[in-house]
């Protein structure tokens, strides 16, 4: 996984929609997971980024929506 060590990536300061990724909270299998501003509500909220061609197959999905569910 690419990225280096957990709070300081690349993607740190990027806006993804409303959301403006701050800093770079853990990584697993699936992807990696980012503290993130929700600028519309004014809080924090976590949000997973997948690498490209991730949910391709249906597995995939149905583990990503499952682990979605959970939280």
């Amino acid at each position: 996984m690419a990225g280096g060590a957990l709070g300081k990536d690349w993607l740190v300061g990027i806006e993804l929609g409303h959301y403006r990724l701050v800093e770079k909270i853990g990584a697993g299998g699936m992807g990696e997971v980012y503290r993130a501003r929700d600028q519309h509500l004014a809080r924090d909220v976590a949000i997973k980024v997948l690498p490209p061609g991730t949910l391709i197959d249906e597995s995939a999905r149905k583990h990503f929506r499952k682990e979605a569910v959970r939280l």
